[in-house]
């Protein structure tokens, strides 16, 4: 994000801030869906990340990246949801039931870090692995919703892949 834009969402600009939904909704509504299983929720805490964050837009400092901070938030919006749901869960749960954690601040960072290579993909092979990944729709029900041939899906699916392994592969590195 440039400087003056970050300017710009400090000082609370509506379109900017608007922008800034745009570019981070997706990836925070994967995270929470990832935490909490229930779209719903997911959506609350989507909801919630942007409403906090733009109340506390003018505590944004604009020399620091905002796509970690907008994820701290959503963290934090995600994990109140998860306490919430819990606290009004129904005590006689099966004893097979898994806690799942909420995200460490590395899988935060790591997200980040795939939405930033992702935003370096050309748009036409974004919109691909977006309805693949983040709509979860087979390679035949992305060409049906786009329209266009399968063909054409898999190869840009392919490229984008590629791309991606390239701009990440810092990441397999830290991990290894």
């Amino acid at each position: 994000m440039d400087r003056r834009r970050a300017e710009r969402f400090a000082a609370g600009d509506r379109d900017t801030v608007r922008d800034v939904y745009r570019e981070y909704a997706t990836s925070v509504f994967g995270l929470a869906m990832r935490v909490l299983h229930d779209r719903g929720l997911a959506e609350e805490a989507v909801q919630m990340t942007f409403l906090n964050a733009w109340r506390g837009a003018l505590r944004f400092d604009p020399d620091r990246e905002l796509g970690p901070w907008i994820y701290t938030i959503a963290r934090r919006a995600t994990i109140d949801i998860y306490r919430r749901e819990r606290r009004h869960r129904v005590v006689d749960a099966p004893e097979t039931d898994i806690a799942v954690l909420p995200p460490s601040i590395e899988a935060t960072w790591d997200a980040w870090q795939v939405r930033q290579a992702l935003s370096q993909v050309p748009e036409d092979e974004r919109e691909i692995v977006r309805c693949t990944h983040f709509l979860g729709l087979t390679h035949v029900e992305t060409a049906e919703y786009l329209g266009i041939p399968v063909g054409t899906v898999k190869s840009r699916s392919h490229r984008a892949h590629r791309r991606l392994a390239g701009l990440l592969g810092h990441l397999r590195e830290v991990a290894g």
